[in-house]
């Protein structure tokens, strides 16, 4: 029986059984993800291109798009690469590297989330102190520590995972590795207890995070019915329920991964809800962002004009 020493690669899961459904599945994906490249592509040129977006909230919007290129980056080419050679193999390191991304950046997303509801409670119901509490020097702190948690988070996880004996063969039943599956190889019950303890800590982080978004946003939406103006309402709702729809497609999609009930576990459904979380999102993301922010969308144009200038000149 092999354990983890002997292990060089793992087996992902296989999208589709016929050669002609993977060439499907890999032009599909291929679509997607050139999707998710252009949008967080297209938010990130232009806000750091144009300086009428130079604010918190873009910077903060910029971040967030930048984690999502990588989160698809990390899965999406892998799956891509297997499909059109017809392969299932993952090295070793591979393996241990896409969990230590995925997580890596996850949880950075989440807590850049996080502190994106502070940025919009500060905003709005503290605006005459908006230039002091989020200056340049605090915007820049404030993203370095989502990202410094996510590493952290990540480094924690990944070592303690690929630390475990595994014993139960190498199939994986996922397209990307994935540690619950990595789990189920493990060869004793000490071992999975282990790390279930360090997910049960993740949770508590994850749910102490949820919470100070729900109380940014019950503050928020008592300040915004205060309003007396109603365009100055519908200026803060409108910067405000793009953020709280990410939040909530973010929270909602990994959450039913992650906590829904073993009897409703079949790897069908491991592999859409997986897709959910890992690939809606980030491609999902720069829509809602876009779809009503008018700075943005003027941005944006700008960009696409560039190019034409350029040819006149």
């Amino acid at each position: 029986m092999p354990n983890s020493s002997s292990i060089s690669e793992f087996l992902l899961l296989a999208l589709a059984d016929t050669r002609q459904l993977q060439l499907l599945h890999f032009w599909l994906l291929l679509g997607i993800y050139l999707a998710a490249l252009l949008g967080n592509g297209l938010i990130s040129t232009a806000v750091a291109c144009d300086h009428r977006l130079h604010t918190p909230m873009y910077f903060f919007l910029l971040n967030l798009a930048l984690l999502d290129l990588g989160c698809i980056s990390t899965t999406l080419p892998k799956a891509m690469a297997n499909a059109l050679w017809h392969t299932r193999a993952i090295s070793y390191a591979g393996c241990a590297a896409q969990v230590f991304f995925l997580l890596f950046l996850f949880s950075a997303e989440y807590s850049l989330l996080t502190v994106m509801s502070y940025d919009r409670y500060v905003a709005i119901c503290k605006p005459l102190h908006y230039g002091t509490l989020l200056g340049s020097r605090a915007c820049a702190t404030m993203a370095a520590a989502a990202w410094v948690t996510g590493l952290l988070y990540s480094l924690l996880h990944t070592i303690n995972t690929f630390s475990i004996p595994l014993c139960q063969g190498n199939a994986v039943d996922q397209f990307f590795c994935e540690i619950p599956h990595i789990l189920k190889l493990s060869c004793s019950e000490s071992d999975y207890l282990r790390e279930t303890g360090i997910i049960v800590f993740s949770f508590s982080f994850v749910l102490g995070c949820f919470a100070f978004i729900l109380f940014s946003y019950v503050q928020i939406f008592r300040a915004v019915l205060r309003m007396p103006s109603e365009q100055g309402r519908h200026k803060a709702f409108s910067t405000c329920l793009p953020h709280l729809a990410v939040v909530s497609l973010f929270v909602s999609t990994v959450m039913f991964a992650y906590m829904k009930p073993p009897s409703f576990s079949s790897r069908s459904l491991d592999l859409v809800v997986s897709s959910l979380y890992s690939v809606v999102p980030p491609t999902v993301n720069p829509c809602i962002y876009s779809m009503r922010n008018q700075e943005l969308k003027d941005a944006v144009k700008t960009l696409r004009r560039i190019p034409q200038g350029i040819r006149k000149f």
